[in-house]
């Protein structure tokens, strides 16, 4: 099972949580002081009023200076439960624009699946993963689709912060050996997480950034094994025409730290928008 190929799938239906035009207007509206107020604050809700040093620890690898220019002033502009709301408010109107129609049995049977993976992902030792598993279920079908995805994205990623620390990768070295292996922008990924030249240098030391994937994907490989095979496999096929809807429609997807491009990756011959 190639649980990165899952990865591909939801992550891109997670990802309008923080990075469309519906996020931003949403989280401006609660008095944002920019989108990374809004991000922090719509990420780290889950946590509670949490403090910019707890974010920092859980997120791994902003630059703490990044996350103390949003924290904790954001729990002065909104509540984190404010938070939670405008960030569903953001997520259903991207998706109603970026998919169109969305109570289809697709959806409706890609959010069946996805629940039970998502109820499925391990919690213990990933605080974002369980702190999202936490709230209450959306009863839209695009919405609970949505919350499952994002689940299984902050247990994929509370993993991968858990493999970095095991194999001695700090926050900084693993965007450089990240950026380094897919060609990124080096400028670009320190001004995305907020490190100084300096700090990158510094940083930028060998590392086994394979190992680390490899132990990312045994440890986010539970919640398919649970589904089980022919279940993954139909997800798989659910969710790869709104993946690729979803990154076409969504400039975020473009470019990003995190060097994901579903429309290349997932190609699918006669596939258009």
């Amino acid at each position: 099972m190639d649980v990165r190929q899952l990865w591909l799938r939801f992550e891109p239906y997670h990802d309008v949580t923080y990075f469309t035009p519906e996020s931003r207007a949403a989280t401006d509206a609660l008095g944002c002081k920019g989108g990374w107020m809004g991000y922090f604050g719509m990420r780290a809700a889950p946590l509670g009023a949490a403090s910019p040093e707890l974010v920092t620890a859980v997120f791994y690898n902003f630059a703490p200076r990044k996350v103390a220019r949003a924290l904790p002033d954001a729990w002065a502009v909104a509540s984190p439960e404010e938070f939670l709301r405008a960030r569903l408010h953001g997520v259903d109107g991207a998706l109603r624009r970026l998919l169109g129609e969305v109570a289809t049995p697709q959806i409706e049977e890609a959010a069946e699946l996805a629940r039970a993976a998502a109820v499925a992902a391990p919690i213990a030792g990933r605080p974002l993963a369980a702190a999202n598993r936490a709230l209450p279920w959306p009863s839209e079908p695009h919405l609970t689709l949505w919350h499952a995805c994002t689940i299984l994205r902050e247990s994929r990623g509370d993993g991968h912060v858990a493999a970095l620390v095991a194999h001695g990768v700090g926050p900084c070295q693993a965007l450089a050996l990240y950026a380094r292996e897919h060609s990124l922008d080096p400028a670009y990924m320190r001004e995305a997480r907020g490190w100084t030249e300096r700090e990158w240098e510094v940083a930028d030391a060998p590392g086994d950034l394979a190992a680390v994937e490899r132990a990312t994907d045994a440890a986010a490989a539970a919640p398919w094994e649970e589904l089980g095979a022919e279940r993954t496999e139909r997800f798989i096929e659910l969710m790869t025409p709104l993946a690729l809807r979803i990154a076409s429609g969504n400039e975020a997807m473009r470019v990003n730290p995190m060097a994901l491009d579903p429309v290349r990756e997932l190609a699918v011959p006669g596939w258009n928008t």
